[in-house]
């Protein structure tokens, strides 16, 4: 079946409290949706971010971010007042402030904890009880991990001084808010598939190494006697930079992880499938090779490929779970070896207009008339400038080349080319077709996600209230009806 969807992450969307959340705005924009004839809603890691407010850079890979919490929720249950959130910050209404957002966010949620915790008649009492016997082999770890950072005033984990939690409730908070975040996200999927709507996830192949992962799990991870990385992961010289990506995450020990059955990945991403429906394994590249990068580098340049687990992985995850409902992130340095894997695995790959009109090479996977049914096709993605942004050049070379291509091919003016580019994309014989809501809403360079290779300034982009409306869902409807897209 053709379907088509949004790219939007939950901290996106509109609300009164300075970040996305799983509340009202995430229904109304389920809705949305619905509305417009898509089926797909892609999301980026649901974990809680770190480093640079990353969610690639999470302290979980399997947590949720307690930012997403809805404090209206909170208020439903009787754990927080309306006078709780009475004066709130001045929030920004199209970005996030996290240094504003975060601290205010916090002293909320722990509130509402401690208020469930002294109703010991709470009518969640069991539930959460099941869940904290149900998600032991993870929620245990990272609720210790969580106590002790704040503990540590929040220091990456080599460093702490204090190693032990005294205070049992620090922990147990912890876990309520885990349990509160899991039950919010399942109410809002079960709104979601019920109208028809599958929600695509994203699987980030590595993790941060100021994380519950590596400090529960250092045998896993290729880490110094001091438990800092030997090595660190990224990528070579590629289209977003000249000098490649130190993204900074340790490399795993795949000999050992091969000999426990590769258990800390089956139960991360059995996890995972209870969360959403379809997982985009990102940098699946790094499955057949890895870029390793000495620690300590400044830059990608003096990395090396090293072999990676290879099909016996995915054989052995498809062992035990069944069918794998992945999608392959095979963007960026792709080799022969790498589709052909993708290929023995049975999963669709990636295309993206954006890259489709740097030169005028006809083998080009991009180009549209080179697409094939079993894919996932964007306009752009999360790292890539929003689609007017990329129009109005940029500062990428030969960005007047590239621009006057992408016009020609759709046979379009400058006026109507972000919707034009839609349309070819739409149009398109991918079984998938995902739009960044950037697109869909006309936004600049302004409402970009993420710059790769940089630190500041990414992730805060948020959807306004009023930019949630009839008028581009009818459009899109009119589209996904002309294309054959429709449920």
């Amino acid at each position: 079946m053709r379907k088509s969807g949004i790219l939007l992450h939950p901290t996106s969307l509109p609300g009164e409290w300075g970040i996305g959340e799983l509340g009202r705005w995430a229904y109304r924009f389920v809705d949305f949706l619905v509305e417009s004839g898509l089926q797909l809603w892609q999301i980026l890691p649901l974990g809680p971010a770190g480093s640079g407010h990353s969610p690639y850079q999470a302290y979980s890979s399997v947590a949720f971010n307690p930012m997403l919490i809805s404090l209206e929720s909170l208020v439903d249950q009787g754990w927080l007042s309306s006078e709780d959130l009475e004066e709130p910050p001045d929030f920004p209404e199209s970005s996030v402030n996290f240094e504003a957002v975060i601290p205010f966010k916090w002293t909320l949620i722990k509130k509402a904890a401690e208020r469930f915790f002294q109703n010991d008649s709470d009518p969640l009492r069991p539930g959460f009880q099941e869940f904290c016997e149900r998600q032991k082999f993870w929620l245990d770890p990272f609720a210790e991990f969580a106590a002790l950072k704040e503990l540590n005033s929040n220091g990456t984990w080599t460093g702490w001084k204090v190693e032990t939690v005294s205070d049992d409730r620090n922990v147990l908070n912890h876990k309520f808010i885990q349990f509160e975040a899991f039950r919010e996200w399942g109410l809002l999927k079960d709104y979601c598939n019920d109208r028809g709507i599958q929600i695509i996830g994203d699987l980030p192949i590595f993790v941060a190494h100021d994380s519950a992962d590596v400090w529960a799990n250092p045998e896993l991870f290729d880490l110094d006697r001091g438990g800092r990385p030997r090595c660190i992961a990224g990528v070579p010289p590629d289209y977003f930079s000249a000098t490649g990506q130190c993204w900074g995450n340790p490399l795993y020990r795949w000999d050992v992880m091969k000999q426990t059955g590769y258990r800390w990945w089956i139960e991360r991403i059995q996890v995972m499938l209870q969360q959403v429906d379809i997982i985009r394994l990102d940098h699946f590249r790094g499955f057949e090779k890895y870029w390793e990068i000495p620690s300590g580098s400044e830059t990608a340049i003096g990395g090396r490929w090293v072999q990676g687990p290879g099909y016996h992985f995915f054989g052995v995850l498809s062992e035990t779970l069944g069918k794998l409902p992945f999608i392959a992130e095979d963007l960026g340095y792709i080799t022969p070896e790498v589709h052909a894997l993708r290929d023995r695995c049975g999963l669709p790959g990636m295309r993206v207009l954006h890259f489709a009109f740097g030169d005028e090479s006809a083998d080009d996977p991009h180009k549209p008339f080179n697409y094939i049914r079993n894919c996932v096709a964007y306009t752009g993605t999360h790292d890539n400038n929003t689609t007017a942004g990329w129009f109005a050049g940029g500062d990428r070379a030969h960005a007047d080349d590239e621009i006057e291509r992408a016009l020609r091919y759709m046979d379009a003016g400058e006026r109507d080319a972000v919707w034009g580019l839609i349309r070819v994309l739409l149009a398109s014989v991918a079984d998938k077709a995902v739009i960044p809501m950037q697109d869909v809403l006309g936004l600049g360079a302004e409402a970009r996600m993420n710059t790769p290779a940089t630190i500041e300034g990414n992730w805060r982009w948020r959807m306004r209230p009023d930019q949630l409306n009839s008028e581009i869902a009818s459009r899109l409807y009119a589209l996904n009806r002309i294309y054959g897209r429709l449920p």
